[in-house]
């Protein structure tokens, strides 16, 4: 999803935003769930769960709202959302993607024209082949699987995309649903690649194959130079929120 100035927003920065503000105090004893608009609600105390915009948040699935009230009851003194990341996605889709399924899938389109598995180094001959090993496959299988065939270049001249990839693409996330979208949508920020996202969805690869996919240049990096704790820290965030928007998704077909 984008900021108000356009700019692609980065989907863990964004939750942790406001991490300095006082988390506010566990207001509630009992978390049930109970059949709601032909779907799932949970609730805290008997009254229904509603999204920061003020939506009550209906769930599709059983199993997704059962994950998400383990999430509310796992919450002590205080409630801590950065400790609720299906929660915070699920109410992401009802405030920001239902009703603009449309724009978040051509966002996801859009990667195909920045997909990180099309940007190569020209060197040093570790990390070209480094990228290779790990790239090259997926973008085999998505040629395959469904006819885009992505074009790579090396620098950081942009790289043309044709318009039939695009179009195979878009035939790719047109039958998303608002949840299976969001979560999507997440994946493929955070993987900076629409076909990481692809070959993870559909079992290609395991979703720790495609994180470490999508960080090659940062490990190659850390073999050369070490680790910085910092860094590392802020990737382990954001591995928790991918990981997070794939389970979304296996709780959507359980």
């Amino acid at each position: 999803m984008n900021d108000e100035t356009g700019r692609r927003s980065d989907p863990v920065e964004l939750a942790r935003g406001g991490q300095a503000r006082q988390l506010p105090k566990r207001f509630y004893r009992e978390v049930t769930v109970a059949a709601r608009g032909g779907g799932h609600a949970v609730h805290l105390d008997g009254r229904p769960l509603r999204t920061p915009g003020k939506l009550v948040l209906v769930l599709p699935t059983p199993a997704l709202a059962s994950a998400i009230a383990e999430e509310w009851s796992a919450q002590t003194e205080h409630i801590d959302p950065l400790t609720m990341p299906l929660t915070r996605l699920a109410n992401s889709v009802r405030d920001q993607v239902e009703g603009r399924e449309t724009a978040v899938r051509a966002d996801i389109v859009k990667y195909a024209g920045s997909d990180l598995l099309c940007y190569r180094a020209d060197g040093p001959a570790g990390l070209v082949m480094a990228q290779a090993a790990a790239w090259d496959p997926v973008l085999s299988w998505l040629r395959a699987a469904h006819g885009a065939d992505l074009a790579v270049g090396t620098g950081l001249m942009p790289v043309d995309q044709t318009d039939a990839s695009r179009i195979a693409i878009e035939a790719a996330v047109a039958p998303f649903e608002a949840f299976r979208l969001a979560s999507a949508h997440v994946m493929t920020t955070l993987l900076g690649s629409v076909a990481l996202m692809l070959a993870t969805l559909s079992g290609r690869l395991t979703p720790e194959d495609a994180w470490k996919a999508a960080h090659v240049d940062e490990t190659w990096q850390i073999a050369q130079w070490g680790e910085d704790a910092e860094a590392a820290r802020r990737q382990e965030n954001r591995r928790a929120e991918f990981l997070a928007a794939v389970r979304l998704i296996s709780l959507l077909d359980a």
